[in-house]
């Protein structure tokens, strides 16, 4: 008992959560009695709501935020307006705007674009040089063709893989990830990690603070550094009422001299390897870079570290002389990109929808949530009635129970109009990727939700013509061979209790879908 005890009073949720709940009594205290004794603060606020109202109406967001908004304040006018202005109007930290502005402007003084590939990919695929060209245009990530891929179908196969590369580390390891959790995963990795610092590696590891939060102790970054590895920690929880916590690094990369990257879903922790079971079996997935393209990954991780850094790092001193490459085998078309919640293009979203647009035959989709907005539902929709064979693979063992019953209610809509929805009945899916006519695929950390979509710094690869494409179809085939296909029927059958639950969770959910800001 007493032991649970100070296991509570060690929690950093529980501690951040009964501070804010603190704070937000104590104020809206203070603004209550205030306003029974001057009646002018009284009319103050209901003005204030009335002012917020139609400043909500007016601007350029969602309706169905504006409406849910507009609605609330309507129904508490003394302190809709003050909610409003704590929780619904916050905009992401300045300090992670100017951070992303600075870098972007770095990155495109130093980033370039070999047009003699984009002339090729132009003459010979139009479509998928849209593609391409809009990661270039907008993400600033130019394409590349001297790289090899390799896909991991399931974490114990990355992990295997990891072991390996790490091993072979000369110069330097960049990690960053959105987990870390002790057990075989991470500890095996970490006694690698020691081993290089000993023989001289530099070694930088980052991670999350909300994806750790569970799973590592407050200050893990110190014992980290004390090991020898130089260690951070992203957008720290702190226990603010009007918090702006929601940005969070979501992606994986692991880099090893420049030479060879790791993406995808695969968070260093055992349930992605099977190791300890969570949710059934867990399904993911990761890809391999080995050449040009890595460079990509590279410039992404040094990006993020250095925002905070007196004396930045000069980034070409990690880049490999890509002679080295010559003699890689050409397997397509690789294009590793990055998307920001801190500026007004949403790559994550776009990249699918344009993915999906590109189809002629068909597009097959994973995601561990389908939290998806109007604009990606019509994407969907569009495609199906047009006669492409869209698909969707889902969990049917979720991790979020309330996160699922979004992902469900869903449902309905789109099978109606032609898309096929899979649950994967063995336990949990976590990969995200794309797969379209045999011809494009991609992997990377971007859930079909309004977090990955519009909250969450992201990342993926997107591939062309590279034996990826393939492997990530046949993989996907041989998924649904375990999974069930959702029925209309199933659907219609649903209790209307259920259903108005669904509904009510949707609307709190995804209220958010179009805003950089929660």
């Amino acid at each position: 008992m007493i032991r649970k005890l100070l296991s509570l009073l060690h929690n950093k949720i529980l501690i951040v959560s009964i501070l804010i709940l603190i704070q937000l009594f104590v104020f809206f205290g203070i603004v209550f009695k205030l306003s029974e004794y001057f009646v002018a603060i009284y009319f103050i606020l209901i003005a204030l709501s009335f002012c917020m109202s139609i400043y909500i109406i007016n601007k350029n967001d969602n309706p169905t935020y504006k409406l849910t908004w507009v609605l609330l304040i309507m129904a508490v006018p003394v302190f809709g307006g003050l909610i409003y202005l704590l929780f619904g109007g916050q905009k992401v930290p300045k300090e992670l705007r100017k951070r992303d502005s600075e870098a972007l402007e770095n990155y495109q003084e130093i980033s370039w674009q070999n047009t003699e590939i984009m002339e090729a990919l132009e003459a010979e695929d139009p479509l998928a040089h849209k593609q391409a060209n809009y990661l270039w245009k907008n993400a600033i990530f130019p394409i590349y063709n001297h790289t090899e891929t390799t896909y991991f179908p399931v974490g114990e196969e990355k992990f295997k893989a990891m072991v390996e590369e790490l091993k072979k580390a000369e110069s330097f390891i960049f990690m960053e990830y959105f987990i870390i959790a002790p057990g075989v995963m991470w500890d095996t990795i970490l006694d690698i990690l020691i081993d290089k610092v000993k023989q001289g590696v530099e070694v930088r590891v980052m991670y999350d603070d909300a994806g750790c939060i569970t799973t590592l102790p407050q200050d893990y970054y110190l014992t980290l550094r004390r090991l020898g590895i130089q260690a951070k920690v992203f957008n720290p929880i702190k226990p603010r009422l009007a918090m702006q916590m929601n940005n969070r690094d979501h992606r994986k990369i692991l880099v090893i001299d420049g030479k060879v990257g790791m993406t995808g879903g695969i968070n260093l922790a055992d349930e992605y390897i099977n190791q300890k079971e969570r949710f059934g079996h867990w399904k993911d997935c990761s890809v391999m870079i080995r050449g040009e393209a890595v460079w990509n990954l590279t410039l992404m991780f040094l990006q993020f570290w250095n925002y905070d850094e007196k004396e930045k790092d000069d980034v070409f001193s990690y880049k490999p002389d890509f002679k080295v490459f010559e003699n890689i085998h050409n397997d397509g078309y690789v294009q590793p990109y990055s998307d920001s919640p801190t500026d007004e293009e949403n790559v994550g979203e776009y990249t699918h929808i344009n993915m999906i647009n590109s189809a002629n035959r068909y597009v097959y989709a994973t995601t561990p949530y389908l939290v998806i907005d109007n604009e990606m539902k019509t994407a969907l929709l569009l495609a199906a009635k047009n006669g492409i064979d869209v698909r969707i693979l889902v969990p049917h063992i979720p991790d979020k129970w309330y996160v699922f019953a979004v992902t469900r209610s869903n449902y309905k809509d789109l099978i109606e109009g032609g898309v096929k929805i899979y649950e994967y009945t063995p336990g949990f899916v976590h990969g995200k990727s794309f797969v379209v006519d045999d011809k494009m695929a991609i992997v990377g950390t971007v859930n079909m939700d309004y977090r990955s979509y519009y909250l969450h710094y992201e990342c993926g690869v997107w591939f062309y013509r590279s034996k990826v494409v393939m492997d990530v179809k046949r993989d996907y085939l041989e998924t649904l061979s375990k999974s069930h296909q959702v029925t209309l029927e199933e659907c219609r059958q649903i209790r209307l209790p259920i259903r108005i639950m669904r509904a009510i969770f949707k609307s709190v959910l995804t209220d958010d879908v179009k805003r950089k800001d929660l």
